[in-house]
């Protein structure tokens, strides 16, 4: 049975008001024995027994009185100091966890996030602890994920700016006339540095849960035939097949057309991007898909590409996260377009899960609540 700290506190004290209770009655009991022996041998004489019996009560009760004073005055002191030091002993033995735990903090304050309390009970103290473990761990997890993403885009950054500063140095230094391709190169790395600035401005907005979204009701089955469509040709090109199936038209959700847009789009070129020549890739849409007791429109992008490995998949939506180091920046992408897809997702209410097995092929399903009939009205923002 696990107890409170307010019910070990009144066990405690029970038990100590009981000990000195009992310590105090046998103390009486032996202080009145020896009492009266004292009084036989100091009192009882030729005056005490010619005295009226009267006369001997009162002498008796005066003689008793007096002692008994003394008696339950330092008897008394005695207690309380021993009640006081007990006390003392409880409450240091009971706070033992809560000095810990300030102990903690105050590293955790100077900047030492390396810290973890023992949990030995389960108790309020315990349940504040174990909660404080908790914060230090995902403290520790933001401040290493803070020093991932500080040098991911130093080194995002740092590619374009080298290349434009290599190429400008190079023109300032021949002297020559600037051909129109060069500036083309430029305008590219110019873009990049733009669609990675914006990229993530939009994600550090979403993380914030300050993204605007301007929700509508949607047809998907429409907007992801669309894109599908505008994406065929690029898929051609790389020598893929794609396909897209729907088992009900029209499919309504609820979404922002644009950010849900963007999450088909990543969804897609990731999947031409990682799928060899030869290879498949199947867009499927579902409506009244039941999950988590609720009822969503799922959509899901499959592909027979290179598959990424089951240690892998836990990080898959990290920010500049890539499954293989040694794949290129320029053809890998800026590893963001996951996350954000992630972050649109969760945005709207929705989740994205993720199967895949290596060389054989990924499949991300997007699941998005489906509104019920009255709840179709007009747009809103959120």
């Amino acid at each position: 049975m696990t107890l409170t700290v307010s019910q070990k506190v009144f066990v405690w004290m029970g038990l100590l008001v009981l000990l000195i209770g009992g310590a105090h009655v046998v103390t009486k009991q032996v202080y009145m024995e020896s009492l009266f022996d004292q009084f036989r041998k100091e009192e009882v004489g030729a005056s005490y027994l010619n005295a009226s019996p009267g006369e001997q009560i009162e002498i008796l009760k005066s003689y008793v009185s007096v002692k008994m004073q003394r008696f339950l005055l330092g008897n008394w002191l005695f207690f309380i100091a021993i009640g006081l030091f007990f006390s003392l002993w409880i409450s240091g033995l009971l706070t033992i966890p809560l000095r810990k735990l300030v102990a903690a903090i105050e590293r955790v304050a100077r900047g030492d996030l390396d810290v973890n309390v023992p949990v030995r009970s389960k108790d309020e103290y315990g349940i504040v602890i174990r909660t404080f473990n908790d914060m230090t761990l995902r403290l520790r997890e933001a401040e290493d994920a803070r020093r991932r993403l500080v040098a991911d885009v130093a080194h995002e950054l740092r590619t374009p700016l080298s290349i434009m500063q290599l190429r400008l140095e190079n023109a300032q230094q021949t002297g020559q006339y600037v051909p129109p391709e060069m500036l083309l190169r430029l305008h590219d790395e110019v873009i990049r540095l733009g669609l990675l600035v914006e990229d993530l401005h939009v994600l550090s907005l979403a993380e914030a849960g300050r993204l605007a979204l301007d929700c509508k009701p949607l047809d998907l089955s429409a907007r992801l035939e669309q894109v599908v469509e505008d994406v065929r040709m690029e898929a051609e090109e790389n020598g893929l097949e794609m396909s897209f199936r729907s088992n009900a038209r029209p499919v309504t959700v609820t979404a922002d057309a644009r950010r849900i847009t963007q999450v088909f789009i990543n969804l897609l070129t990731n999947a031409i991007r990682y799928t060899p020549k030869g290879g498949k890739i199947s867009v499927v849409l579902e409506e009244k898909v039941l999950e988590r007791n609720a009822r969503y429109a799922c959509f899901s992008v499959t592909d027979t590409g290179i598959g990424i490995p089951a240690e892998e998949l836990t990080h898959l939506f990290d920010r500049f996260y890539r499954v293989e180091k040694a794949r290129s920046r320029h053809s890998g992408g800026t590893g963001l377009g996951l996350s954000i897809a992630h972050h649109f997702v969760r945005a709207h209410g929705g989740f994205i899960r993720v199967a895949s097995e290596p060389d054989r092929g990924t499949t991300f399903t997007v699941y998005l609540p489906v509104p019920s009939s009255d709840t179709l009205g007009p747009s809103w923002s959120g």
